[in-house]
């Protein structure tokens, strides 16, 4: 006779007082339900308390904000908003029939007077400087800093040329291609994003896939078959600097093919923990062009050579407050910085190219195969790196020792020309200070979860669909408010109040509600608006028109 018992089939009503300590352990948490019902209703899970101040009526409520989360074991339903949201980019932009307006703005008058008295401000900065006025340099910098703050405030972006020039001029390397790389012609750029029309009404776009190189035999699971032979070093550097690899493809390709090429792309990890590049391009290239260009793209790593490490354990360079820098910690030497460490090298510490198989395929806009695709681009969006690619809980013991192997080679390889492995090498790194641990960094490529995908996961084209995330995110509620207008609905909540200011609130404020209230309050405003929705619908007549804001499908 079985004593196990399940709630399953337990009745509506329970009398919790009849119920032994091993049967109401079965029952469900509040907590649980409430998290559950958020998750139905697509609320977040998570939210945060900001308090926002009515301007015009001066009331303050503090009310709950969605966390924005973009990892689903963090805020399921914000990872899937996001993710969503992602795929209309996606889809606005790959197969577009005319160009996107982002033609940037003509200088007004205001912004052409306020440049010319900068102009006359750098003169005579640097007349004041030739004479060694060091009071009126003084208050010529006081000045631009406040004619930059109203140029900003104008509308003009961009970086606006310094008062004093760099201490040290910008290093420049060699444009001349490597001998073992093969040339690519090289095309005029035409101002154009479209791709060629057939027949006058088909306009195709391609899906393209990158992978790197193979650096090992791996089994079904991606783990090594060798972990003595497979290349772990190579794999981890090849790893941090793909997205660099990734921008000089895509200006060998516009180079190549004559034309502003425009991509959406995502970086996913494969099975054996090596990323590779998923894209979406507008048009249509040619295979061969395509495996052409891939085979001759390379990025040079131009940093000092860290192939030896020189510290270990406890035996790492340490701070010198007299000469505010890193020392030997046996001779008391100053380390050299990486600057001087890059002054004389002959050939680049690491070059990194892209793997021989190159998968490109042809796709027609408005048809299922489209919105498979789109959804596949953005399948893995809202995991973190280790568990898309199946290693964070690795079946085998091969898969675990193969992860092993590559954290562990990620953590004593440098990220960036500040990263504070550098010290190991013997190397101080830029901005190093006496915070700086040697052998320590805080970046993302050297956590396990990421496995040297340090950067953007998303990589959109500036000319792909001419909008924002934040221009995405305003179309849907411009559509709501317009469909609410149209039906004479009247929502249950202001939607047309404000302006608005917001403001953090803080631990143990007496005004901010607990976790479980603000959720609960996020639920009910949820249904309200649901509600609200569903009428102007009935009113209107039938579903709303196909929008890219609120459709759900992928195409």
């Amino acid at each position: 006779m079985t004593t196990e018992t399940t709630m399953t089939d337990a009745p509506e009503w329970v009398d919790q007082d009849q119920l032994t300590r091993a049967q109401k352990a079965l029952l469900a948490l509040t907590g649980d339900v409430a998290r559950q019902l958020a998750e139905d209703h697509g609320v977040c899970v998570r939210p945060l308390a900001l308090r926002r101040i009515d301007l015009t009526s001066g009331r303050v409520d503090v009310v709950p904000v969605p966390c924005g989360a973009r990892r689903d074991d963090i805020c399921p339903p914000c990872a899937e908003k996001q993710r969503r949201l992602r795929m209309v980019q996606c889809r606005e932009g790959w197969h577009l029939e005319h160009e996107p307006l982002v033609k940037p703005a003509d200088p007004s008058e205001a912004q052409k007077e306020l440049m010319a008295v900068r102009a006359d401000l750098h003169a005579a900065y640097q007349l004041a400087r030739a004479d060694g006025d060091d009071t009126e340099c003084e208050e010529i910098r006081d000045a631009v800093e406040v004619v930059d703050e109203q140029l900003r405030g104008l509308g003009v972006r961009g970086r606006l040329e310094p008062l004093d020039p760099p201490d040290r001029p910008a290093r420049k390397r060699s444009t001349r291609r490597r001998q073992d790389a093969p040339n690519l012609p090289r095309r005029p750029v035409e101002k154009r994003t479209l791709g060629q029309v057939f027949r006058q009404k088909y306009r195709p776009s391609t899906f393209l896939t990158l992978t790197l190189d193979s650096y090992g035999r791996v089994d079904g699971d991606g783990a090594a078959l060798d972990p003595d032979r497979y290349d772990y070093r190579r794999a981890a550097r090849d790893a941090i600097h793909f997205p660099a690899l990734l921008d000089r493809f895509w200006q060998n390709t516009r180079r190549c093919v004559g034309w502003d090429v425009q991509y959406f792309g995502t970086i996913e990890p494969q099975r054996r923990g090596a990323p590779h590049f998923h894209a979406a391009i507008r048009g249509t290239i040619p295979r061969a062009e395509l495996r052409a260009i891939a085979a001759a793209t390379y990025h040079q790593v131009w940093w000092p050579a860290h192939d030896e490490i020189r510290y270990r354990g406890d035996h790492v360079p340490r701070w010198d407050d007299r000469t505010k820098g890193f020392v030997d910690p046996d001779t008391r030497e100053p380390l050299p910085t990486f600057d001087d460490a890059c002054e004389d090298l002959n050939a680049p510490a690491h070059v990194v190219t892209f793997g021989a198989q190159v998968h490109v395929k042809g796709i027609l806009g408005g048809t299922e195969e489209a919105g498979r695709h789109i959804g596949y681009l953005t399948k893995y969006l809202t995991k973190d790196v280790a568990h898309a690619a199946g290693l964070a809980d690795s079946a085998t013991d091969r898969a675990r020792r193969h992860r092993d192997r590559l954290v562990a080679e990620l953590r004593v390889t440098p990220c960036s020309p500040r990263c504070g492995v550098w010290l190991l090498y013997g190397i101080q790194p830029k901005g190093a200070r006496l915070a700086t641990v040697p052998g320590q960094c805080k970046g993302k490529a050297h956590k396990p979860e990421h496995l040297g995908i340090a950067g953007r996961r998303v990589l959109v084209s500036r000319k792909w669909s001419g909008k924002t995330l934040d221009d995405h995110r305003a179309e849907r509620s411009a559509f709501v408010r317009q469909l609410l207008d149209r039906a004479g609905v009247r929502p249950g909540y202001a939607v047309d109040d404000g302006p608005f200011e917001w403001e953090r609130t803080k631990a143990g404020d007496p005004d901010v509600p607990t976790r479980p209230a603000l959720l609960l309050a996020a639920i009910s405003e949820r249904q309200r608006w649901k509600a609200d929705y569903d009428a102007a619908q009935l009113v209107a007549g039938g579903d709303p028109p196909d929008r890219s804001a609120t459709t759900e499908e992928a195409a």
